[in-house]
């Protein structure tokens, strides 16, 4: 069975949209940092892939790669997909409750309208339509809905394409991929990895942020296209397991005392 690698990349979004650049504005981590990963929490990773060898002693070519893009300091991706139309639908019970428990002999003051309509918060909706993104309420980084457009939730960023020399040296074959995963909209990002030429090779991330815009008295999340990069160093250690740091086999199993 091969060996997964996941490979997670956190993107300041903020930042990168303000700078116009992922610069200095991603963090890289992966789950190898125990056999020789560097640069583990910077945007300098170097993601060790260690040769898995058939039984003659042979090299394989048997990893996979995952890739896992988060946004910094917005919403975890790992929340259930309906996290967002269930803080919607509090979001109007409550406005609608207070809403009635007006006093609507005296009417409705133009400070308890504000009030509310800062409640209902903003709409957003992707320009030119397309996957994902639906118009839905701006929520801020503590899930609540929001009006201001100062400070909201951004999307999960999202993985369009990877490149450069590991690919080009077909070092790597990534593709995207469809599943029941519910996180990242069904889509992700893999590569199967030949370990038979060790060395190191770069890559290159190609991502998709989204940043809020107004057009035409709308909101639109307008996507933005970056890049990012990454390499990896292939190496002749077979993949060893990580509890005993043997060979991947049968784990050793403890004796059993004699029954008296």
């Amino acid at each position: 069975m091969a060996q997964q690698h996941g490979i997670i990349v956190l993107f300041d979004v903020e930042n990168a949209l303000r700078t116009r650049s992922l610069d200095g504005n991603t963090y890289w981590f992966d789950n190898m940092k125990l056999f020789g990963s560097s640069g583990v929490g910077t945007e300098q990773l170097v993601t060790i892939v260690p040769g898995t060898h058939f039984l003659d002693g042979s090299q394989a070519t048997e990893q996979v790669l995952n890739w896992l893009p988060a946004a910094l300091g917005s919403i975890p991706p790992t929340v259930p997909r309906n996290y967002l139309a269930e803080q919607e639908r509090a979001d109007d019970r409550r406005t609608l409750n207070e809403l009635a428990s007006l006093n609507t002999e005296d009417g409705v003051s133009d400070t308890d309208l504000k009030r509310l309509q800062r409640r209902v918060g903003k709409r957003a909706g992707k320009q030119g339509g397309g996957r994902g993104l639906t118009a839905a309420k701006l929520l801020d980084v503590t899930g609540k809905t929001t009006s201001s457009s100062a400070a909201y939730n951004y999307p999960a960023p999202v993985i369009t394409d990877i490149t450069g020399e590991a690919v080009t040296e077909k070092i790597m074959y990534p593709a995207q991929y469809g599943s029941p995963d519910m996180i990242y909209d069904g889509w992700y990002w893999a590569a199967t990895v030949d370990t038979s030429r060790p060395g190191v090779y770069p890559y290159t991330v190609h991502v998709q942020l989204h940043e809020l815009v107004e057009q035409n008295d709308e909101m639109v999340w307008q996507s933005v296209d970056m890049t990012c990069t990454s390499s990896l160093k292939i190496i002749n250690d077979p993949k060893r397991n990580g509890f005993t740091g043997a060979g991947v086999g049968a784990l050793p199993l403890p004796a059993v005392p004699a029954v008296r």
